[in-house]
């Protein structure tokens, strides 16, 4: 099995969290690729609650946890996060735009156009 990078599993565990709505790690196990362990997804779900990202509740023995912040505006961010440090962000882009599918150039194109536009 391959590592992921830093952070690639917390963000796998956030959208498998945002999709399932109020959700026990058990359930989670199902939703990540590649067979982590039990106790590696509890520990991703401890520290992102300790992060604020997720809220829980206790369901007798274990927790359900709930995504505490919107989701697109915590990707939107570390996207943005990602390209600030960049020493060269045209080229950032550039590639990023390479590697999308015609439906999400489509939308990019769309956001961009209305972009700035009054509502």
């Amino acid at each position: 099995m391959s590592r992921r990078p830093l952070g690639q599993l917390e963000a796998e565990v956030l959208a498998a969290v945002s999709a399932g709505g109020s959700i026990a790690t058990a359930e989670l196990l199902s939703r990540i690729p590649g067979d982590p362990a039990y106790t590696t997804i509890n520990t991703i779900l401890f520290r992102l609650h300790d992060k604020g990202l997720v809220t829980r509740e206790r369901d007798g023995r274990q927790y359900r946890y709930r995504l505490a912040v919107d989701e697109a505006r915590l990707v939107a961010d570390r996207m943005h996060d990602h390209l600030r440090y960049a020493s060269d962000s045209s080229s950032v882009l550039s590639q990023f735009v390479e590697v999308l599918t015609s439906e999400e150039v489509a939308e990019l194109r769309q956001i961009l156009e209305h972009r700035g536009k009054p509502t």
